[in-house]
């Protein structure tokens, strides 16, 4: 599954989390991580080709969300089985 080949990644784990609530546009998400546009972008682009998020164009600007809910019912799983 993609999201357990993600699940390693701390950084990508933050990123998802940020959009658990919903979508975020590419400066939200840069401020939320306080991140270049640069290291954002290249944690979207992981995300977006595994299939786990998905983008949605409004105007110019451009919104993330969350592909499918199921991928928070696996990092929770995830975070029991780690500890």
């Amino acid at each position: 599954l993609p999201i357990l080949q993600a699940r390693p990644n701390e950084h990508r784990i933050r990123f998802l989390d940020a959009l658990r609530d919903g979508g975020m546009c590419a400066l939200e998400l840069e401020v939320v991580h306080g991140a270049t546009a640069s290291t954002v972008a290249s944690r979207r682009r992981e995300l977006n080709d595994a299939g786990i998020i998905k983008k949605r164009q409004q105007g110019k600007w451009t919104y993330y969300r969350i592909g499918d809910t199921a991928v928070y019912q696996l990092l929770d799983i995830a975070e029991v089985l780690d500890q």
